[in-house]
């Protein structure tokens, strides 16, 4: 049960009435034909806790002083959980190294440091801070700031009051608005000198109980995708520390507070939503707990977009979340004393000496006067956000000549540069030191007992570097690993360390602000998920907590369970107190999707894996199972060899095996080009040994978003087949039978077995395809009769590595054959008249998708199939090589049909569809 400690109290607000709209519209073009649709009555949501609710460590242990105890900037009201021993109430700095930029020099943009082992640094810790660190952060309560885009959607849309040629949407109002100064203008691109939230107008109105005015901003959504919203208000007096925002999203609407009485002239980020045409708005409304105030209107964005700033005549022409700090910047309001802090024509020096100062931007007052600002500008005005710690994280750290690892270092300063060793307050830098040694311990101790019990601990330093020196708050500069070492590489490129490796960091950061004692360690996602259909018709949904083996107290109290209704996105979630719930069917025809987080003290897991049900209209049968079983993730293929010369040659083949990305690959910049470890750094265009292609690095490229049900269970809708579905780790458990149904379909996606990142780890490798435990229950279904469905790119070759050939002869009928070369993508049915078990029409094709893109998961050397029995038939073979691609078995009482290809690899929605019925009829016919 929940303990009541761990929820702060909900209330239930005023409702109100929304007043007219479009009375003051801007010159903006119209949004499209297809409307938002119109907000529900709001639901009861937590309200903002009273001030102050940020306390000073009570355990008698050192932690970071509190900067505020006002409302933090931004607040969540529909989280069904708010943490009450997180980080409700802090702000972190944090900013992921560098980033594409003009050097003035060359007169060309390029990136700050050298294309190595298929990524470069400029991307490679946005990898960790985007994915990972800064929502861990943000489910704890935190309010994450960084200088760098974090929205890696290249499609935006822009609305303001001002309106203009590049705006997009439209802005309106209703209600008592009145102008309130100089606010942002969109009018890219802009020149070296300009600054866009100096160059427009904003708007205001007085707070009252109930709203009677708002400000609406409808977004022109170029494609249904994930955007982070971010909106901009004025400075002004008596601004109000709950402003209400409405986001409408597919999901719903969401509701926010902001605190504008800091954090004004600049983008403050409400969070992320799935948007498409026609469903993308914004409201600002003048309801206030606090009467008589005022809230302000300016501007409102989604997406990331491309860079804006013009630097030797040009604008970058890449993706903004690739562009460095500098440009950023410019971009959100800072003055020039910190985008250009040097002075100079200087873009490199100015990107990483502006960062810190950026951090003492947000930090000083809006009146100034308080010392915090800018180095030789301390008393200018800034923005008032109490910046609690800032994270410089780097992997810039050397190369070893053996096959071990550089490690990690920490760097600190503990005199800034004024030299006084004290902040603008008084306290001391001191804070610096504890810091940097909290958060070098943790990840050195979280590292090795988790990937390498010989991971170097290099220390930490006191250094006058520009990022730990130049902010006014407690800073460090992280070099976590060496992205110039091979072996480092194997651990930076694996979606699992990053993982791990960021939650070090936010432990470290926690403990760090709370106190040691006092922090509570938000959960990790359940796992063992099931949705499955109730004899009344009801689904139920059931999980398990996943245990962290390094922290036992991160354990959840409670969870949050998500909802989706197909084509709709992700709603706010509600609470549960149980490892399983009984919630009403979608209607027949809709397919609905569920995912669920952990929730304690500490905060909020990220999400699980995502289930689905669906019940086809007029359907009786049982519902076809499908059982979810892709988990993997991993690096590109690492290889190791002698060549003709007796050369190392060190790297990682993409070719071979491109590795699987968790959720989206944001980091891969191109596969690598030289191997030879001898091969010297010259220069950033020839580093030698680790170089590496850039023909990817401004695609974001799928991975595994974990939402195969999804697809497969769509495909059975389209059929007219009812669905149900499960991990694969709820069916090893015996959570969900499978001799409760007469179809499975398994979709196993890439999982085969994958190595840890040390080659020397004693642990078997993970995510074997077809484990013993899964083979023991798909044992007892088909002998009783069951029909299976396989499908995955490597699960044949994986079993038979395994010694699991007869298996697979004897229950699937079909024998591995090992990786075909599929560049093709082609899938063509067997020759005319040789059976009758073709699963396409004579001389139809099916295409699946091999090269990787940002919509669709791409296969690469995918198994090839032969017949392995007297029961069994080719029923698909690959068009370029005539190898079997799929195999149809039909014993005297169980079936399988067993595809060397994902089903969700399939190009065509339809093809797909079609594939999965002519599997099921080949069964039950």
């Amino acid at each position: 049960m929940l303990r009541p400690a761990c929820l702060l109290v909900a209330l239930v607000l005023a409702t109100g009435c929304a007043g007219p709209r479009d009375t003051v519209a801007s010159e903006a073009a119209p949004p499209p034909a297809a409307a938002a649709p119109p907000r529900a009555p709001r639901p009861p949501r937590t309200e903002l806790p009273a001030a102050p609710f940020v306390t000073a460590t009570d355990d008698g242990t050192s932690g970071v002083r509190p900067a505020w105890a006002g409302a933090p900037l931004v607040f969540a009201l529909d989280r069904p959980a708010a943490p009450t021993r997180g980080l409700v109430g802090r702000h972190v700095a944090v900013w992921p190294s560098h980033g594409w930029y003009y050097n003035n020099g060359s007169r060309r943009w390029l990136w700050q440091r050298a294309r190595l082992f298929t990524t470069v640094e400029d991307v490679l810790p946005f990898a960790f801070v985007q994915p990972y660190l800064a929502p861990m952060l943000e489910r704890a309560g935190a309010v994450v700031l960084m200088p760098r885009e974090r929205d890696t959607q290249v499609a935006e849309s822009i609305v303001d009051n001002d309106g203009g040629p590049a705006t997009t949407g439209r802005y309106a109002e209703s209600g008592a608005w009145r102008a309130a100064g100089t606010g942002f203008a969109y009018r890219p691109p802009y020149g070296p000198s300009d600054l866009p939230f100096a160059m427009g107008t904003a708007r205001e109105a007085t707070t009252t109980p109930n709203a009677t005015a708002e400000a609406v901003w409808t977004f022109t959504v170029p494609a249904e995708g994930d955007y982070a919203v971010h909106v901009a208000y004025a400075p002004g007096a008596d601004r109000a520390d709950d402003a209400r925002y409405a986001v409408d999203h597919l999901g719903g609407t969401t509701h926010v507070a902001v605190n504008q009485a800091m954090g004004a002239g600049t983008w403050v980020y409400l969070g992320t939503f799935r948007m498409a045409p026609g469903i993308g708005r914004v409201t600002l409304t003048n309801e206030s707990r606090t009467i008589g105030r005022t809230v302000s209107a300016d501007a409102a964005r989604i997406g990331g977009g491309l860079g804006v700033i013009s630097r030797g005549g040009e604008t970058s022409g890449r993706p903004r979340w690739t562009e460095g700090s500098r440009l950023y910047e410019q971009w959100a309001g800072a003055p020039p004393t910190v985008f250009n802090v040097t002075g100079e024509a200087d873009d490199y020096k100015d990107d990483y000496q502006s960062r810190g100062e950026w951090v003492n931007w947000l930090r000083a007052s809006p009146r100034g006067g308080d010392g915090y600002g800018p180095e030789d500008h301390r008393d200018d005005p800034g923005l008032g956000i109490p910046v609690d710690l800032a994270l410089a994280f780097h992997t810039d750290a050397g190369q070893t000549d053996d096959s071990t690892t550089v490690g990690t270092l920490v760097i600190h300063h503990t005199g800034g540069l004024d030299g006084t060793g004290r902040f603008p307050d008084g306290s001391s830098r001191m804070a610096t030191a504890e810091l940097a040694s909290r958060t070098l311990d943790t990840i050195v101790r979280d590292l090795r007992a988790l990937y390498d019990p010989t991971w170097g601990n290099r220390g930490r330093r006191n250094r006058n570097y520009s990022e730990a020196a130049r902010p006014n708050v407690p800073a460090v500069l992280l070099e976590l690993l060496a992205h110039q070492n091979y072996e480092d590489m194997r651990f930076a490129l694996d979606p699992r360390v990053r993982f791990d490796i960021s939650r070090a960091i936010y432990k470290a950061l926690g403990r760090s602000m709370v106190g040691p004692t006092r922090f509570v360690v938000q959960p990790l996602a359940p796992d063992g998920l099931s949705a499955t259909f109730t004899a009344e018709g009801r689904v139920r949904l059931g999980w398990r907590p996943q245990p962290d083996p390094l922290e036992p107290s991160a354990m959840p109290d409670a969870y949050v369970v998500y909802r989706r209704v197909a084509p709709g996105g992700w709603d706010d979630g509600v609470l549960v107190q149980t490892t399983s719930v009984s919630l009403p069917a979608p209607a027949p025809g809709a397919l609905a999707s569920y995912r669920v987080a952990g929730v304690n003290a500490g905060g909020e897991s990220a999400p699980s894996d995502v289930v689905a049900v669906g019940r086809a209209p007029d359907d009786t049968r049982t519902p076809v199972l499908v059982v979810a079983g892709f988990d993997r993730v991993a690096a590109p293929a690492s290889v190791e060899t002698v060549g003709l010369e007796g050369e190392r040659r060190l790297g990682f083949d993409r070719a071979r095996d491109p590795g699987v990305a968790d959720g989206l690959d944001l980091l891969t910049v191109g596969d690598q080009m030289e191997f030879d470890r001898r091969r010297p750094w010259r220069t950033d265009d020839d580093p030698g040994h680790g170089a590496s292609r850039g023909d990817l690095e401004t695609t974001v490229l799928r991975g595994n978003t974990r939402d195969g049900a999804v697809t497969h269970g769509a495909a059975l809708l389209a059929m007219g087949r009812s669905f149900v579905s499960a991990s694969d780790e709820a069916i090893v458990d015996g959570a969900v039978p499978l001799t409760n149904y007469d179809v499975v379909d398994l979709a196993l996606g890439l999982e085969k077995r994958t190595p840890w990142p040390r080659a020397s780890d004693p642990r078997p490798e993970q995510f074997e395809a077809l484990p013993a435990g899964l083979r023991a229950r798909l044992d007892a279904f088909l002998d009783a009769g069951g029909h299976l469905v396989v499908s995955g790119a490597h699960w044949a070759t994986d079993a038979a590595t395994g010694g699991a050939t007869d298996w697979l002869a004897q229950r699937l009928g079909v024998r591995s054959v090992g990786p075909q070369a599929a560049d093709l993508g082609a899938l063509v049915a067997q020759p005319a008249g040789a059976s009758d078990d073709g699963l396409l029409p004579n001389g139809a094709a099916a295409s699946f998708v091999t090269r990787a893109s940002a919509d669709a998961l791409a296969v690469t050397r995918p198994d090839g199939l032969e017949a392995a029995s007297d029961h069994a038939r080719i029923a698909l073979q690959y068009g370029a090589t005539g190898v079997g691609a799929a195999v149809v078995h039909r014993g005297r009482d169980a079936s399988a049909v067993s595809f060397a290809v994902p089903l969700e690899a399939i190009a065509d929605p339809e093809v797909r569809t079609a594939l999965l019925r002519a599997a099921l009829d080949a069964m039950e016919r």
